[in-house]
Formats: C-alpha cells, structure tokens, sequence
C-alpha cells in the first residue's frame, strides 16, 4: 500500500464513540482488540503527520484536526463550495439557449457560436492545474477566493461591446478561474471526512452543482426571452460574488498539511519568516516552488497508467456530457418546435439524473467500501478498489441511455422518452464521475488536488472538441446513429476499465511510482 492509503486506512475505522452496544455486550473481547488496533493506528498517523511537517494535533481528539470539526460545521462548508461549483456548471450551459441571440448580435455562424460555448471547457481543463499546485502549497480557502474573483472579472467582461474575440477570450479566462469549483471540491470534503464517508462527504457536495445543468438553461432562456443575453453573464457574476462573500466567513482552512506548517511556524521564530507572505524570503522561492508544484499533476498524468486510465475513462464521459448539454436545447427548439423557454426546462431531466444519483448513490457507495472493507480477508483496510463494484451501473448506464435518448429523438417520439433516456444517462454519468472521483481521492490522499486535476485535463479537451463536431454529426447521422456512435465508443473502450481496475488496480497503482 502506498502512504497514502495507509494514511486512510490509519484513520478510517472512527473515533471510539461509534462502536455499537450490541457489540459490546456479545463480543468484547473482538470489540477490545478492535479498539486497540484503531488506537494504534491514530498515534501511528500523529507520528508520521510529526516527522513529516514538524508538528501534529495534539492527540486523536484534537478539536483543532479537520477531521474533528463539528458536524455542521462540514455541512455548511460543504454547502458553500457545493453552490460555488453550481456557478460553474451554470456558467457551462447557460448559454445554450442563447447560441441563436448570441450568434446574429457577434455577426458568427453556428460551429463559431459552439466555440464561445465549448472553449470554457478548455479553460476548466488548465485553471485547475495552477489551483491544485497552488492549494498545495497555501491552503484550499485564499485560492478559492482568488479563483472566485478571477472568475468575476473575466466573466463580466464577456458581452461588453460584443465582441467576438473579447467573448471566446473571457470565457476561457473565466472558466481558468471557476476550475476552483471542480478540483477544490472532492479534496476539501476528503480534508474533513474519513475515506470510509467519501460517498456521504461527496452527496453532500455534489447536490446542488447537479442542478447547473437544469439551472443554467433554464435561467438561461428566462434572461433571452425577458431581458437580453448580456445579463446571463452579469446575473451568474452578481450571484458568485454573493457566494465568494458567505465563504470569506464560513470557509475555514482545512488542508492538513498547510495547517501543521503554520503550527510548527509558530512555534519557531525563523520558520515563521520563512512562511510568511510578508516576507521577502517567502518571496524568493514562491516561484521555485510553484514550479515543483505544478509538475506534480503533469508529472502523475504522464507517468502514472492509472491516472492515465482514470483519466480516459472521465474524458469519454465527460466529452459525452458536454456534447448533449450543448445540443439539448436545440433539438427541442429545431425537432419539436418548441420555444427557447420551454425547450430549457427539459433540461431538468438532467439533474433529476444527478441529484437523484448523487444522493442515493453516494450512500450505496458507503455500504459497498465498508462491506468490502470488513471481510475477514481484508482484515478491516481499505482500498480504492472498492470502489469498483459501483463504477458498473454507471458503465452500463451511459451507453443505454444514449441508444435510448438518440432513437426516441430519431423518430420524435413523444418527449417524455427522450427525458427518460437523457435520465438514464445522467444516472450513469454521476455514478462513473462519483467512483472515479473516490476512488482518486482514496489513492492520492494530500496531493488529491493535483490527482484530480490531472484526471480532469483530458475531459475538458475532449468537453471542448465535442461540441463543436455535434452540429454535424448529428446533420449526418441523425440524433438514432450518432447516439449509438458515441455509445459504441464508449462501451469499447469504458465498459472494460471497472473489471480492469478490480483484478490489475494494485498493479496498476505500483507502476509508475518512481
């Protein structure tokens, strides 16, 4: 096992508090060995935690351990990060039904249109290269922060004096910026939650940014048809900028590794120049540093295969995803004559898909690791490869629901079977994104920021590449064959990767290493 998974498995079992009274009564002795063993590994993490940054908490209960935080305390800062990625995925799809508006003011065709909509994928795949190495290196809070404001800024200046090239520039700037959303996320939660509550910690974070997709269209063709399309960018800013303001009070820093380096600078006088921003020598090496840092996600994607694995998997999933958030709202307006306001409202089955998985699921995922974790085989350690078992609705999922959606769509059914099949998709598309995000999370521990932006690089190009063939990949195959292309790819080359990783995911995560 790597340090990392030592480091999850040394603190997954819980405090003492949570053992069960039934237990006590008919097996104490079990219970008593159980206990000791728990005890063990906490005082085997403070000693590592000490020679590693110089400083520990001061013992297992320590109120000060991010793991120790009261319970609403993570709910709340769970909840403000969870609405800041719902900014994110807003600002992704909001412009759906506005392409047609957006394209006569700037004076562009369709495929240019798709470009000021898709280019903000690209931005989310190099922003969270620098907010990983960043947080890494200062804390998860002042870098969401910063991101937030950049966001603001760039994101504001894209419809002033509609200009093509001031457009297609703010939204890549400004999604560099909302990457803060997406990468900061799942590590923060995995900073206050042990790996046996990683699907609990990530329900929490996830539900509301499943609403985006619904969200975003739907404000999105209410804006077009009532005011004008400008204000879907100074509406989504208005609101980030509310939401940057509640986390300047209720964010709290909770990444460990930063918070014991303050500790040991506090405790050495020297030590405490050394870290402070104020001072010249913090200075002279930030950009050393910043460096050393940012070859770490670059560094995992090019010679970790399972990184690169993972990393196929969401890009297939993703680059999907952007293609069906970008062409929903037209295939309604086009194929169903319907208006731009009610065509956004079907975006709602995609968040029912989300937000119903993201729930349920992330629990389901909870009892399957524990399970596993607990046979007698596995004498109560965890692995990430516990979490393949929940990756298989996922993979099954996604291609049934693209057959499903494409041929209701190809034959204009009516429009509850497309909703469904767009469910089914999303369903599957949560469960996979879920999974694959844990089980990141579970293997790279600390450094679960640069992890996850590695993962995410290649989803954000190909989230860029696909909408912008969509227009004519479904002109020439129709909405029936160009669905079932995209589900025959995937099921080639997704459908293996959950088997894959269950039988070889220990191999895999040795190669590489050095």
């Amino acid at each position: 096992m790597s340090l990392n998974e030592k480091k999850e498995s040394g603190v997954a079992a819980g405090p003492v508090a949570e053992a069960d009274p039934q237990l006590l009564s008919e097996n104490p002795g079990e219970l008593e060995e159980q206990f000791e063993t728990r005890d063990t590994e906490s005082e085997k993490r403070l000693a590592g935690l000490y020679e590693q940054y110089g400083a520990t908490w001061d013992g297992p209960n320590d109120p000060n351990d991010p793991y120790n935080w009261p319970e609403w305390r993570k709910v709340l800062i769970g909840i403000i990060f969870s609405v800041g990625q719902l900014v994110t995925l807003m600002s992704a799809s909001i412009l759906a039904a506005a392409l047609g508006d957006i394209s006569r003011d700037l004076g562009i065709d369709a495929s240019t249109a798709q470009i000021t909509l898709s280019v903000y994928f690209l931005g989310l795949g190099i922003g969270p290269f620098f907010i990983a190495a960043l947080c890494e290196m200062n804390g998860r809070k002042n870098i969401w922060i910063i991101s937030n404001l950049w966001y603001i800024l760039w994101n504001s200046l894209c419809p002033v004096g509609k200009l093509k090239g001031l457009m297609i520039v703010g939204r890549l700037f400004a999604a560099t910026g909302a990457g803060a959303g997406i990468v900061l996320t799942g590590p923060v939660m995995a900073d206050m939650y042990r790996a046996k509550d990683r699907g609990k910690s990530l329900a929490i974070a996830s539900f509301l940014p499943y609403l985006g997709p619904a969200l975003g269209p739907i404000v999105g063709g209410i804006v077009v048809d009532l005011i004008y399309w400008p204000w879907l960018f100074w509406i989504i800013s208005i609101f980030d900028a509310f939401i940057v303001m509640l986390g300047i009070v209720v964010i709290k820093e909770s990444y460990t590794p930063v918070l014991l380096r303050r500790k040991a600078a506090a405790q050495s006088q020297s030590a405490n120049l050394a870290l402070s921003p104020t001072k010249w020598m913090f200075w002279y090496d930030f950009f050393s540093r910043l460096i050393t840092y940012l070859r770490r996600p670059i560094r995992l994607l090019l010679r970790r295969p399972i990184i690169q694995i993972i990393s196929l998997l969401l890009a297939l999933n993703f680059g999907i995803y952007t293609l069906m958030l970008s062409t929903f709202a037209t295939l309604w307006i086009d194929r169903y004559q319907q208006s731009p306001l009610i065509g956004s409202l079907h975006y709602i089955s995609f968040s029912i898909g989300f937000c119903m998985t993201a729930q349920v699921g992330g629990r389901i995922m909870d009892i399957v690791y524990r399970r596993l974790r607990d046979r007698p085989k596995n004498k109560g350690e965890g692995r990430p490869e516990f979490r393949c078992p929940y990756m298989v609705p996922g993979v099954l999922f996604i291609p049934i629901g693209l057959f499903w959606y494409g041929w209701s769509a190809e034959n204009r059914i009516t429009w509850i079977m497309v909703d469904i099949g767009a469910v089914i998709f999303t369903c599957g598309s949560s469960i996979l994104s879920q999974a694959l995000l844990a089980y990141t999370l579970d293997l790279f521990g600390e450094v679960g920021a640069s992890a996850n932006a590695a993962t995410r690089l290649l989803s954000n190009v190909l989230g860029f590449v696909f909408p912008i063939f969509a227009p004519q990949l479904y002109d020439r195959l129709g909405y029936g064959w160009g669905n079932s292309l995209l589900a025959f790819i995937f099921v080639g080359l997704g459908l293996p990767i959950p088997l894959l990783l269950w039988i070889w995911g220990d191999k895999l995560r040795s190669l590489g290493k050095r």
